[in-house]
C-alpha cells in the first residue's frame, strides 16, 4: 500500500515538471502573444485602417538603436511629427548596411508611456519582417501608423501628450526569411524618393502652399532667395542675389551658414544623393518656372 502510494506522488511529480517544461517552452510564445493583445509592455497594435483624424494633437517622438553585433546605421528621418488621434501618419528610417556582407535584421519595437501601446497602432511597418540589407547598402523604410482616438476616453491616458516609439534593430536568427529591402528603391525616380525624404526631414518646418517655421516652398525652384512677402529673412540671404537651381539648392542644403552668412535654417542634408532627390522632388511642384 505504502509502495503504490509513493508510486502516485511520483507519477504526481513527473507530471507537474512536465507541465511545466512545457510551459517554459511555450513561455516566450504566450507572453509576446499576452502584449499583442493587450498592449503589456508598451506592445504596439497592428490594424488595416485609420479611423478619421480628430480630437487632440499628441506629438511622437522616435528613438533607435542597434544591438552590437548588427553594423548596420539605423536613424529616424524625422525627431518627431505631430498629428491628431486617429489620424494616419507615415514616419521613415534610414537602414545603412556599414559591412561588406549581406545581413539579415530584426527590429524589436515599443511604446512609452507602456500603457499607450494599446493605442498605438500601426498599419504597415518594416519590423513585421526579417529584413535583408545588402552590403554598403542603405535604404528609407517607411512605418505607417495612427494613435487611437480611444486614448483620450482612457482615465489611464487621457493626460498623455507624448509618446516615443522605440526600435532595436537586431541580427536575424532566422536569416532565410529575409525580404529584402531593394524592393522599397526599385522602380522609384529620383523625385519620389525626393518626396518621402522631404516629408520625413523638412516638412517639419516647411509646407508647400503656407508658411510654417520656414518659408513655404511651393514653386520655389527658379525663384529669388528672401524674397516671399512677409516671411523673416535672415538679412544675409536678402542681399545674397541668390536663385534657387540645382546648385545653389544643392550648397544650401548642404550646409545654409557655409552658403550664407547669419543664414537662419539650422537644418543640413549631409548625404549628396539624398540632397539630389530633394532637388528633383522640388523641380516638379507647380509654379516652377
Amino acid at each position: 500500500m505504502m509502495k503504490r502510494s509513493h508510486l502516485y506522488t511520483v507519477l504526481a511529480i513527473v507530471a507537474v515538471l512536465i507541465g511545466m517544461a512545457g510551459l517554459s517552452g511555450y513561455s516566450v510564445t504566450l507572453y509576446r502573444l499576452f502584449c499583442q493583445v493587450t498592449g503589456a509592455g508598451g506592445t504596439t497594435q497592428r490594424a488595416s485602417v485609420a479611423p478619421d483624424a480628430r480630437g487632440r494633437v499628441i506629438t511622437v517622438l522616435f528613438d533607435t538603436t542597434t544591438a552590437p553585433n548588427l553594423p548596420w546605421r539605423f536613424v529616424p528621418l524625422q525627431r518627431r511629427v505631430r498629428l491628431r488621434l486617429g489620424e494616419e501618419t507615415i514616419a521613415y528610417f534610414e537602414a545603412e548596411n556599414l559591412s561588406g556582407q549581406d545581413i539579415v535584421g530584426h527590429a524589436a519595437f515599443n511604446v512609452t508611456p507602456e500603457k499607450t501601446g494599446l493605442y498605438f497602432k500601426k498599419i504597415q511597418c518594416f519590423c513585421f519582417d526579417e529584413q535583408l540589407l545588402h552590403a554598403h547598402q542603405k535604404v528609407a523604410m517607411p512605418v505607417t501608423f495612427f494613435v487611437d482616438p480611444q486614448l483620450a476616453a482612457d482615465p489611464n491616458t487621457e493626460e498623455v501628450e507624448e509618446i516615443t516609439l522605440a526600435y532595436t534593430f537586431f541580427r536575424s536568427v532566422r536569416p532565410q526569411q529575409g525580404r529584402d529591402l531593394t524592393r522599397l528603391n526599385v522602380g522609384q525616380s529620383p523625385a519620389v524618393r525626393g518626396e518621402a525624404l522631404f516629408s520625413a526631414q523638412c516638412a517639419g518646418c516647411h509646407a508647400l502652399a503656407e508658411t510654417k517655421i520656414g518659408p513655404r516652398l511651393g514653386g520655389v525652384y527658379g525663384r529669388h532667395a528672401g524674397s516671399l512677402a512677409g516671411y523673416p529673412y535672415s538679412q544675409g540671404l536678402r542681399r545674397a542675389q541668390i536663385i534657387w537651381d540645382s546648385t545653389s539648392l544643392n550648397t544650401w542644403l548642404a550646409g545654409p551658414g557655409d552658403m550664407v552668412a547669419g543664414a537662419a535654417m539650422p537644418m543640413r542634408v549631409g548625404d549628396a544623393a539624398d540632397r539630389a532627390a530633394i532637388i528633383a522632388y522640388l523641380r516638379t511642384l507647380p509654379g516652377n518656372p
